[in-house]
């Protein structure tokens, strides 16, 4: 049997950069810093100027800067916020600890993301926010949803835990609404080797306030004007961060090249529908999510089979995601009709996909697929 393929697979990049990540490491523990040293202020310096942006907050989680950012921006309980249905359950997650309620719309099939000819429809006197998520590594077309914003005077958090890296029109993702949040889980484009996050802002108000709450909320050791929480990156994680974040791009173009080659590779099946890249965004597909049609939705999915039959090969997939967030129960409410993500949701299979997956490696996935589906 063949070597198994993982979904992901970091062993190449920790032996890539080993001599450098143990220098890193070792500097942290022989100086002692561990909480808010001299690695986390300067990995948000970094980061914030990697990403075009004024100032970088790192916390512990995308899920802390999701709901710490809304919180800085005024979004609280009874609050409305605008989100898309296909997405990881911490963008809702995040709405529901701040007290507020996710109120979900459909997608653009091609992109995966929110479809902003449908916001205004779903602003209610409640709604505060609008949530745009960048999904799988591909911008939200974030014009549309900017202007929709600007006209009913509600904040733009952007949901880009899955996009470091990516470009809107030659602006980075997560420079374009008033706050944006990324996930430094290790499975990410940029990833810590435990959890991380960071909110980027231009708004210092924003910036000081998301710093204070993530430090359980203090203007001083005894006194706290208002609640906070414990969320604070890691010096250790910052050290690591800091090696790997100027390895980024050339490791997006990577991936980039490789989502090409399944391009070549699997054109031409009938039954899978392949990615597309939007003509105002810079993909740098943190998921190669392809689309597995049945002939009817009576029919035995398709998806399932393929997937099925990659296991059966020793080749990992995942599903992002079978369960929509207006399906989820912690977040089911009255929610119309969202065709596209219940789609979605039946069709979408995430392949192999890494900076250090190989040709040969991707060659077997290809040749896998083409079997299983009766492709030539």
């Amino acid at each position: 049997m063949p070597k198994p393929i993982p979904q992901l697979d970091l062993g190449p990049e920790i032996e890539e950069l080993w001599d450098e990540l143990s220098v890193a490491i070792r500097g942290v523990l022989r100086s002692g810093r561990f909480v808010l040293g001299p690695n986390v202020r300067a990995f948000e310096a970094e980061i914030a100027r990697y990403l075009g942006r004024r100032f970088a907050v790192g916390l512990n989680s995308g899920t802390d800067a999701l709901a710490l950012g809304l919180r800085a921006l005024g979004v609280g309980p009874g609050a409305e916020v605008i989100t898309s249905s296909l997405s990881f359950i911490a963008t809702a997650g995040a709405i529901d600890a701040v007290g507020a309620v996710p109120v979900f719309v459909d997608i653009e099939p091609d992109t995966f993301n929110l479809d902003p000819k449908l916001l205004e429809e779903r602003i209610t006197p409640r709604t505060r926010a609008i949530l745009p998520v960048h999904l799988f590594g591909q911008a939200a077309d974030m014009e549309p949803v900017l202007d929709v914003a600007r006209r009913h005077e509600l904040a733009v958090l952007e949901d880009a835990c899955q996009a470091i890296g990516a470009r809107y029109r030659g602006q980075r993702c997560g420079a374009l609404g008033d706050a944006a949040a990324f996930s430094l889980y290790p499975s990410k484009n940029l990833g810590a080797y435990g959890d991380g996050g960071v909110l980027l802002t231009d708004d210092e108000s924003v910036a000081a306030r998301v710093r204070e709450l993530g430090n359980h909320g203090p203007t001083r050791a005894d006194h706290a004007e208002r609640p906070g929480t414990n969320s604070r990156l890691d010096e250790l994680q910052a050290a690591i961060l800091r090696v790997k974040l100027p390895h980024l791009d050339r490791w997006n173009d990577r991936r980039r090249q490789l989502a090409e080659r399944y391009g070549q590779a699997l054109a031409g099946i009938q039954s899978l529908r392949l990615p597309t890249e939007a003509p105002y965004a810079t993909h740098v597909y943190h998921q190669y999510t392809v689309r597995v049609t049945s002939p009817s939705e009576d029919s035995p999915r398709a998806r399932d089979a393929l997937a099925s039959a990659l296991a059966g090969e020793e080749i990992a997939t995942a599903i992002f995601y079978a369960e929509p967030l207006h399906r989820v129960p912690a977040f089911a409410g009255e929610t119309p009709p969202l065709p596209q993500v219940e789609r979605a949701a039946r069709e979408v299979l995430s392949l192999p996909m890494g900076p250090h997956l190989t040709e040969a490696e991707l060659e077997r996935v290809a040749s896998c697929i083409r079997r299983a589906l009766g492709a030539s």
